[in-house]
């Protein structure tokens, strides 16, 4: 439910961090906001943030790095046409805030110097899909290590091929206030925690790595001895299953992908071409095809902000617009794109709550939240025993796609050897190559297993991370070219 309400309390907790400690307060964004507009710009905002990161890891039971950091700042940002005037400053004071207006107002063409009124103030409204709470205080630090010896305990106890473990616990507090031209004002406190577990397992010399995790928008005590225990089981698994993994055959082949984290594929090789930015410029492989079939009946695929507790969620992007769930494609033909405000003005169509940042200092730009496909009908142990000869992968590694043909490539961190419906054998080295818009084209069997991943996904473009979510049932896809070491 979107409402005005959780709007109000979140400002409440952005004044008394980013405005009051400062002698600053609402008539001066507007005041800032007024000097921008003098000079004609489509639209600017002011966004300020405070962020406590807090990080501990463990390795050989020792541990090995704890680290904490403060950052605050306010980015300042005009908007004229297609061009953007964008300045930062970690220094959260009228004057820094004035001079960053005055920089940034000159990006307008006409340059001509007049006066703006201050937009009447309207409160955002947003969403509540995550505590308003500091997860770095939910916990003490010595129950965050004993957290980690834990699991560092357990994996160790799980087989004992298991040399080295290695675990991570990461926590963060992020609070940010957004004030635009428009008079808007809109606010958001966001907690992150992430708990990663790696193992390594060795056996008649060989050794293979395996890892697990998870987290999300909430705070520590979500890492329940059970939790942990899961990641434990996960990562021991995958690296004992890797140990007796055989090299990857090469060629044309029937690739079934698991459930869950695999719909990393789809975010790359589908995801990123779907955004607004690269959709406007003409330079992804999905420009000007809305209304067409893009991928095979039964592929519909959404971007979703509003999902609970989700690490890709947000209540408001960091433009302030409330999150959406935004279909993108839908039985196989394409919806709509990914929007921020600049390219949905540009474009002529409703921004969708996707403008997204790594920081204050650094500009929006359309980004993915949580990216995921819906399930099918089908049984996923039907789907397997479907392959005649081909690749089941069931967990990845990275990849990469280049937009504009659309293709990628993608290594396979877990992935086993099907014939005639049977898994033979684990397989390492295997590197699914293709074409995104033409490999949703030759998905032929969807199951019934949509999952989204563990809470473990961070999104690169154009130099900023930021943290989402995928997803995505097991799916049958014909046709894709793997390489191997076989």
């Amino acid at each position: 439910m979107i409402s005005r309400e959780p709007t109000i309390e979140r400002l409440a907790v952005a004044r008394d961090l980013l405005l009051t400690p400062f002698g600053l307060d609402e008539s001066h964004l507007g005041q800032a906001l007024a000097h921008i507009r003098a000079h004609q710009v489509d639209d600017a905002d002011l966004y300020f943030q405070y962020t406590r990161h807090e990080g501990w890891s463990l390795e050989e039971g020792i541990v090995k790095t704890g680290s904490f950091s403060i950052d605050q700042g306010v980015g300042v940002r005009a908007v004229s046409g297609e061009k953007t005037a964008f300045a930062y400053s970690d220094d959260i004071s009228l004057a820094s805030l004035m001079d960053a207006a005055s920089t940034v107002r000159s990006i307008s063409a006409a340059g001509k110097a007049g006066k703006a009124r201050v937009a009447p103030k309207k409160v955002a409204q947003s969403r509540s899909l995550y505590p308003h709470i500091d997860p770095i205080a939910s916990m003490d630090s010595t129950a965050k290590v004993q957290l980690l010896e834990r699991a560092e305990q357990r994996a160790r106890a799980k087989d004992p091929r298991v040399v080295q473990v290695m675990a991570g616990l990461a926590s963060e507090y992020d609070v940010v206030l957004v004030a635009r031209a428009d008079g808007l004002l809109a606010a958001d406190v966001r907690p992150l925690v992430r708990l990663s577990v790696t193992v390594i397992a060795e056996q008649n010399g060989r050794r293979e790595v395996g890892s697990s995790g998870g987290g999300g928008r909430f705070g520590l005590a979500y890492f329940t001895d059970e939790q942990i225990g899961q990641y434990v089981d996960e990562a021991v698994s995958a690296a004992l299953t890797n140990l007796d993994a055989r090299p990857a055959p090469a060629g044309e082949m029937t690739v079934v992908l698991g459930p869950g984290w695999p719909g990393v594929l789809l975010h790359e090789a589908v995801g990123h071409g779907l955004e607004g930015d690269f959709n406007r410029k003409g330079s992804s492989a999905f420009s000007g095809r809305i209304g067409e079939r893009v991928a095979a009946k039964g592929v519909t695929v959404l971007d979703d902000g509003t999902m609970a507790d989700r690490r890709g969620s947000l209540n408001v992007d960091d433009e302030g617009h409330a999150t959406q769930k935004n279909v993108l494609i839908e039985d196989g033909i394409l919806k709509g794109y990914i929007q921020d405000a600049m390219n949905a003005r540009l474009m002529g169509v409703a921004a969708t709550g996707n403008g997204r940042r790594e920081s204050y200092a650094h500009i929006p730009m359309p980004r993915m939240t949580n990216t995921y496909m819906l399930g099918g009908d089908r049984d996923p142990q039907e789907i397997v025993a479907s392959i005649k000869r081909g690749l089941y992968a069931t967990n990845f590694g990275g990849g990469q796609v280049d937009i504009t043909s659309g293709k990628f490539v993608f290594s396979a961190s877990e992935a086993f050897w099907v014939e005639n419906g049977r898994i033979l054998y684990p397989v390492k080295g295997a590197t699914l190559i293709g074409s995104g818009p033409e490999s949703l084209k030759k998905v032929t069997m969807i199951g019934n297993d949509m999952r989204l991943d563990s809470g473990v996904g961070t999104c690169g473009k154009e130099g900023q991370s930021v943290p989402v979510g995928v997803g995505q049932p097991t799916m049958r896809i014909e046709g894709l070219t793997v390489g191997g070491t076989a």
